[in-house]
């Protein structure tokens, strides 16, 4: 009896086990299909909600400009020494200068890009400290070609600001742009900045702040990188100021004529344009060609009525006209392969031209007495042309930085518009004489810090190198500047150790 009552209890354990197992399965079954519904459920609202906020980081990135910072810290050291001998330095030059980048792109082929700078010496502006006469610049520091790239005041300028519209015509790359130009560390003069983009202009001929347009194609199909581009610049307007009478204005009877605002004011400095072109034939990312030819229209200088270049009687007056040209050549990486070294290197070769138009119908006044003569370019009423040569290497040095040499050249008539230049001690583009130049750039951390160690020497043969278009733009001799009892400036150094951040 007692084994068959533990063979009952075991069946009835049996089925009770069974049925506990299949009432488990059966939970787990609903209960997973349950939970497959729950996180079905849960993908549908995350896709959703990735959804909604992707088009919110989308219109936000749309909606806002965004800024990058280039800031830079440099001491310089600065010598010249005259033709008689005369030394004059400044050891302890410190200045800063700032660069706030803007770009906003609403569309893949329309883009806005702007700059705001500052550049000042440290503790005050640099402007004189001296009073009376004469003037400071003798009114060619008032010019905004150089507004940014002067030494100046504490104030943030506009140094950039244009759209640039990027539309495609089948195989063919469009470009048109208006505004605030890009024009400043053009094409080769970018390359002693380690990680600067070269600007619109070539670097030999055009380095100044300018207001303008372009328009440009790029057509892959005849040769690569095949490009022309029309540009067109206003480096001055003519035209009178808003309520220029109300300082005169009486409510008696007036014989004087009406003046409404901003029409074109005589007896002023014409309005100055300049119109050309870049012609890129062959650019395949190693080897470029690229050239330029532009005319400065109107273009202003001092002008004198003295017995000789030496009379103090000035007057800024319209000039003439000027033309100028550059053939430039770029190597990036030397050979093919044949080292790491030589694939790093950049090699370039420039060579330049600048022809004076004088307009002789244009008279001025000659500053000292009721005398008016016929005006005249860099002191010739003749059409006159200078040129210059421009060789450099740029190479990486054992640090991971870039060490780079530059020599360049021009003769007694050259004159190209790089007034914007950045070299405390002038352009040394525009250099009627010799220069050379070494620098060793070096990143510190990263991408967001670096240094560089720059010199920059300068020897001039003949005199007005940095001057406007008119008889202050003569080119003398030392030695015939010495006859006139002048004393310019023969040799000029700058050495210069600058750290910069940028993010």
């Amino acid at each position: 009896m007692m084994v068959c009552k533990l063979h009952d209890e075991g069946i009835r354990m049996k089925k009770i086990i069974a049925l506990s197992a299949a009432a488990f399965l059966t939970t787990a079954v609903y209960a997973e299909t349950d939970l497959q519904s729950q996180v079905d459920t849960l993908n549908k609202q995350l896709s959703s909600l990735q959804k909604r906020v992707s088009k919110i980081n989308i219109q936000s990135a749309n909606d806002n400009i965004k800024f990058d910072v280039d800031y830079r810290t440099s001491y310089d050291y600065l010598n010249y020494k005259t033709a008689n001998g005369v030394e004059y330095t400044n050891g302890a030059l410190l200045s800063s200068r700032l660069w706030l980048n803007m770009g906003y792109a609403p569309t893949n082929d329309l883009v806005f890009k702007g700059q705001l700078a500052y550049n000042k010496a440290f503790g005050s502006a640099a402007t004189s400290t001296t009073t009376g006469y004469p003037q400071r610049g003798y009114g060619f520091d008032t010019f905004d070609w150089i507004s940014s790239e002067a030494l100046n005041d504490d104030k943030i300028r506009l140094r950039e600001a244009y759209w640039l519209w990027m539309p495609k015509l089948g195989d063919a790359a469009l470009t048109v742009s208006v505004g605030r130009r890009p024009s400043t560390n053009g094409y080769l003069a970018n390359l002693r900045e380690a990680d600067q983009k070269p600007k619109s202009p070539l670097g030999h001929v055009i380095n100044m702040e300018f207001d303008g347009a372009s328009a440009g194609v790029t057509y892959d199909k005849i040769l690569p990188g095949f490009m022309f581009k029309l540009c067109l610049g206003r480096g001055l307007t003519n035209a009178k100021s808003w309520a220029n009478q109300a300082d005169s204005y009486t409510m008696q009877a007036s014989t004087a004529s009406t003046s409404p605002n901003y029409i074109e004011e005589d007896g002023a400095l014409d309005t100055v344009d300049m119109a050309g072109f870049i012609f890129v034939p062959y650019d395949d990312g190693q080897y470029a060609v690229k050239t330029t030819w532009y005319r400065g229209m109107n273009v202003p200088g001092l002008t004198w009525g003295g017995t000789t270049p030496a009379a103090d009687a000035y007057a800024l007056s319209t000039v003439g006209d000027m033309d100028g040209m550059a053939v430039s050549f770029k190597v990036d990486g030397i050979g093919n392969e044949i080292s790491d070294f030589l694939d790093e290197t950049t090699f370039f070769a420039s060579y330049a031209m600048s022809t004076t138009h004088p307009d002789g119908s244009n008279n001025h006044f000659d500053g000292v007495s009721t005398v008016y003569q016929a005006a005249t370019m860099l002191g010739s009423a003749d059409s006159e042309t200078g040129s210059s040569i421009w060789l450099g290497v740029n190479m990486p040095n054992m640090t991971g930085g870039r060490f780079g040499l530059e020599y360049n050249q021009g003769d007694e008539y050259w004159r190209p518009f790089t007034y914007g230049e950045d070299t405390m001690i002038g352009s040394k583009l525009a250099t009627r004489g010799s220069a050379i130049e070494a620098y060793w750039s070096q990143p510190l951390i990263k991408k967001a810090f670096s240094m560089q160690v720059r010199y920059t020497s300068i020897t001039y043969e003949y005199t007005g190198s940095d001057a406007f278009f008119g008889d202050g733009g003569m080119p003398l001799s030392m030695s015939q500047a010495q006859a006139y009892n002048m004393d310019p400036v023969e040799k000029a150094q700058d050495l210069r150790v600058y750290f910069r951040y940028t993010y």
